[in-house]
């Protein structure tokens, strides 16, 4: 059996006890930005329950211009009005730099891409260039609730960045 059959085989008990017709705008007015990071269970993490917040991620958690129209859909259409960041210790996007991944895809596809992969050395620098992004955004309702936070993979604590 391939991992997707298990998965479909998981959703069917998961599917026995799920609750309906919960309501579309999170229940807390929070949308959480982070990395896509396995080890992060941002509901758990933030002591969450499903229908409390949107729940964004990609590689490194970062602020890119498909983050804000997220962002941007979540607050003016679904009533959010407080930003979480979340970077984390151990973090993928800081073992390459931008010109290393797109030289490797350049060399092996004959292509560079044309989105940036938004690596970062310094988890607490991009982590407030990302918030102050936010808080400069025109088409966020309210971007004066934005902060940000560094997970640490080996406490499970979060640290404020401000």
């Amino acid at each position: 059996m391939g991992i997707a059959d298990e998965l479909v085989e998981n959703n069917t008990r998961y599917a026995a006890e799920y609750t309906p017709d919960r309501p579309l705008p999170p229940r807390r007015q929070l949308a959480v930005v982070a990395c896509m990071d396995s080890r992060l269970d941002v509901f758990a993490l933030l002591g969450l329950e499903v229908g409390d917040a949107h729940i964004m991620r990609n590689a490194g958690g970062v602020i890119t211009d498909d983050m804000i129209r997220s962002l941007v859909i979540s607050q003016r259409k679904l009533g959010t009005r407080e930003i979480i960041l979340i970077h984390h210790t151990d973090c993928g996007a800081l073992t390459f730099t931008d010109d290393e991944l797109r030289n490797d895809l350049l060399d092996e596809t004959g292509i560079k891409p044309a989105w940036s992969p938004e690596s970062f050395t310094d988890l607490d620098v991009d982590l407030r260039q990302s918030m102050e992004r936010l808080r400069r955004d025109p088409f966020l309702v309210d971007s004066t609730q934005v902060r940000g936070f560094v997970f640490d993979v080996h406490t499970g604590k979060l640290r404020e960045v401000v």
